[in-house]
């Protein structure tokens, strides 16, 4: 019988339910069970595809095309698992498919209501991913803070799938925040009581309480805690700051979360094995080391915009034993090269990300520009491999008008453009979503990286190289290091006469995991290192 387990989030937002929940996938995974998270949103959004950066942060791209929350990017990091369109809804997509099936005459004219109707169709989604994967564990993540008025048909589902699946299969965990009052020297158990409390109204009953906490909880609170919310002392876990999140999985195991929920779910509490997930946190606790990698981005002030890119870039600087700093370039401020010059000098290496529409999109080709010339290593992803190759375009080919219809649709030279195939669909329609096929040229810099001649990544973007000027790029000197086969489009190019300058099309940084770096984040990071030394004079 799979089991659930639904983690809910207490007094405040931002506690990190999503760390904690990839975190209990590893630790699950790590004593042999098959785990499989998702993700249950309670805003009115079909999917966070069309969401401002700055409202969500980053959307993370399943295989199967899915734009989910950026937390499904934690689930697939620590638990290295391909995650699909099931494994995030949002009330959104509940109420969307209840009312289409209310207009196609599904309920035979009766009323629709929140209950029974939505939540058996919450019920129908969670119980989705067990027919799909036939994992042991799934674990639930309900977004939000008990006590939202647009979580609360979730909530009534949770409550409801114990009835469903039987009381030994169903585990719940509230993670709320105690509070240290400096003045007094204490931590405060108040504010988890009351929500709590509130849960229980509710009809949900937590069987593990986690703690988010800056000092350590002592043994009073504890059974303090215990007594007032009536669950057993070592189900009171205590989840303190860690200096990574990748330390949390080995804090949480320290503090008896995998015991405590194998008791709870009768599961076989089988020693787990971290081994290797804890030498990866000795590599990146003990770099031998730096770099300093200017991320020239739009949504700079918000770091979750660039999550995927942030986590990937770190991963490469394990792999390289490196310690990783970001340097966050504002792409609007780099006005013209000598702005430019003097805001990237300390870099040593440049990464574009991805982003849509035309801000900052002149700042971010003067820093290829400078990149090209001083022989900087640079990494483009997505609308990054189209500045790499508008800068090219411009500066190589002499096309000073070159441009991407995107920002200039009068532009002389649509160096990228929209495919005709895409031309009058609507705004979701036109984006190139999910995992599709690039063949890469032998003996580039990516097929050095990938070890392999065939790839598969993931996409999300809209407008694409334009192959009507592929050939005079070639004759210029860009090399075309990668091609999608099925519709002959652009997915990699590489500067000839550099250390490491590459685009691509796609975004190698879903892929990546902590313990084991996409290749070419690996790569990037290798050739900043190689940049930093060779500055320094102390390359051997």
């Amino acid at each position: 019988m799979t089991k659930y387990i639904f983690v809910t989030g207490g007094v405040v937002s931002g506690l990190g339910k999503g760390i904690a929940a990839a975190s209990l996938g590893l630790i699950l995974k790590s004593r042999g069970y098959k785990v499989v998270n998702q993700k249950f949103d309670p805003y009115l959004n079909i999917d966070p595809g069309t969401m401002n950066p700055y409202q969500h942060g980053e959307v993370f791209v399943t295989d199967d095309g899915a734009e989910t929350d950026l937390d499904l990017g934690h689930y697939e990091r620590f638990t290295d698992a391909s995650l699909s369109q099931s494994s995030n809804t949002t009330a959104g997509r509940v109420y969307l498919a209840v009312l289409n099936k209310e207009r196609e005459g599904g309920f035979h004219g009766g009323t629709v209501q929140v209950i029974p109707n939505i939540t058996e169709e919450i019920l129908r989604r969670m119980l989705l991913s067990t027919e799909e994967t036939k994992a042991d564990v799934i674990i639930t993540e309900i977004g939000g803070t008990v006590g939202d008025i647009e979580s609360l048909p979730f909530m009534e589902a949770i409550r409801q799938m114990k009835y469903k699946v039987g009381e030994d299969n169903c585990c719940y965990i509230h993670l709320t925040l105690v509070p240290y009052m400096k003045k007094a020297d204490e931590l405060k158990t108040k504010p988890t009581q009351h929500s709590v409390k509130e849960l229980q109204e509710l009809g949900i009953q937590p069987d593990i309480i986690m703690l988010r906490t800056e000092q350590p909880v002592d043994t009073g609170t504890r059974e303090k805690l215990a007594s007032f919310c009536n669950v057993d002392t070592s189900h009171v876990i205590q989840n303190l700051n860690a200096r990574s999140i990748y330390e949390v999985p080995l804090q949480m195991e320290q503090e008896g979360l995998g015991k405590a929920v194998c008791e709870t779910l009768g599961l076989k509490n089988t020693k787990s094995n971290l081994d290797d997930w804890q030498k990866m946190v000795d590599r990146f606790n003990n770099p031998k080391q730096a770099v300093t990698i200017a991320l020239v981005g739009k949504y700079i002030e918000l770091h979750d915009a660039y999550l995927s890119v942030v986590e990937s870039l770190t991963h490469g600087g394990i792999n390289n034993e490196a310690a990783v700093t970001i340097d966050w370039v504002d792409a609007e401020t780099l006005t013209d090269d000598r702005m430019t010059a003097e805001r990237l000098k300390n870099a040593d290496g440049i990464i574009v990300p991805g982003g849509f529409g035309d801000r900052g999109i002149e700042g971010m080709i003067r820093a290829a520009k400078f990149s090209r010339i001083n022989k900087v290593p640079y990494f483009g992803v997505c609308l990054g491999m189209q500045i790499e190759v508008i800068e090219y375009a411009r500066n190589v080919l002499g096309y000073t008008d070159a441009n991407s219809t995107e920002m200039n649709k009068s532009t002389k030279y649509p160096v990228i453009d929209l495919m005709p195939d895409q031309n009058g669909k609507i705004l979701g329609g036109t984006l190139r979503l999910g995992k599709y096929e690039c063949k890469v040229t032998p003996g580039t810099l990516t097929e050095k990286a990938y070890g392999s001649k065939t790839i598969w990544e993931r996409h999300r973007h809209r407008y694409e190289f334009n192959n009507k000027y592929r050939e005079e790029f070639r004759k210029a000197g860009l090399i075309i290091a990668g091609i999608n086969p099925e519709r002959d489009l652009v997915e990699i190019c590489e500067v000839p006469d550099h250390p490491w300058m590459l685009g691509v099309q796609f975004h190698p940084e879903f892929k990546s995991r902590p313990n084991k770096a996409g290749p070419l984040f690996r790569e990037f990071i290798k050739a900043a290192c190689d940049f930093t030394q060779n500055r320094k004079g102390t390359k051997k």
